[in-house]
C-alpha cells in the first residue's frame, strides 16, 4: 500500500472511522449530503455498490489528488430492503422483521483515485433470536439506531444479546468490509 497516499473516507459514520483507524490506515473524513435514492429497477443486491459508486463519484475533483473511500449499507430481508429507519416506531417495526430470521447485511464500496474506480460488495449472513418486546423497546429508546440501516448496530447491546451467529464479516455488518478494502488499496499505487 502506498504510504504517500492522501486518503478520503467519504462517510461521517463513527464506525467506519474507528475501522480505518484499528487498521492503521492514516485518513480525512469529508462528506457531502448525496441523496441516497436510486432506480427502482435496481437488484436488491446492487444497491449499495451503486450508492457507493454515487458517493464516491461526488468527489471526482478531489480524486486527482486523494484516493476517496465511499461505502454504503443496507440490510435484506424476506426479499425486501431495510434502510435507515426514520423514526421510532420505524426502528422497532425494523427490528419485529430481523427478530427469529437471518437477514443479509450488504455493504458497497467504492475506492476511486485518478482514473481508477474499484468497487465491489460484501455479503455477511445475521441470525437473530427471537427478540422480545421489551428489548426491542429497551435498544430502540436507549441506542436511538436512527442512522443504521436495518436499526442497529452489531457491536451495540441488541447485538451481544440477540445475534446468534454471523457468515461473513463481522466488520462488513459494522458497515466495511476491511479485509477487502485493504487488498484493494494495494492496487494503487
Amino acid at each position: 500500500m502506498n504510504k504517500n497516499l492522501n486518503i478520503i473516507l467519504a462517510s461521517n459514520s463513527p464506525r467506519r472511522q474507528q475501522i480505518l483507524k484499528e487498521a492503521g490506515i492514516i485518513f480525512l473524513v469529508k462528506s457531502k449530503n448525496i441523496p441516497e435514492d436510486y432506480p427502482s429497477d435496481l437488484p436488491k443486491r446492487s444497491i449499495s455498490e451503486y450508492l457507493a459508486e454515487k458517493k464516491a463519484e461526488s468527489f471526482c475533483d478531489e480524486s486527482k489528488d486523494s484516493l476517496i473511500i465511499a461505502a454504503d449499507t443496507t440490510v435484506l430481508v424476506d426479499g425486501k430492503i431495510l434502510e435507515k429507519p426514520v423514526n421510532q416506531s420505524d426502528a422497532t417495526r425494523m427490528l419485529k422483521e430481523l427478530s427469529g430470521k437471518y437477514h443479509e447485511v450488504i455493504t458497497g464500496v467504492c475506492l476511486l483515485y485518478k482514473d481508477k474506480k474499484i468497487s465491489f460488495s460484501d455479503t455477511t449472513k445475521v441470525y437473530f433470536k427471537e427478540l422480545s418486546e421489551a428489548e426491542i423497546q429497551h435498544y430502540v429508546e436507549t441506542y436511538k439506531p436512527f442512522d443504521k440501516a436495518g436499526s442497529y448496530g452489531i457491536q451495540e447491546w441488541i447485538g451481544l444479546i440477540g445475534i446468534t451467529g454471523i457468515e461473513g464479516s463481522y466488520f462488513n455488518v459494522m458497515g466495511l468490509p476491511i479485509h477487502r478494502v485493504y487488498e484493494c488499496l494495494k492496487e494503487f499505487k
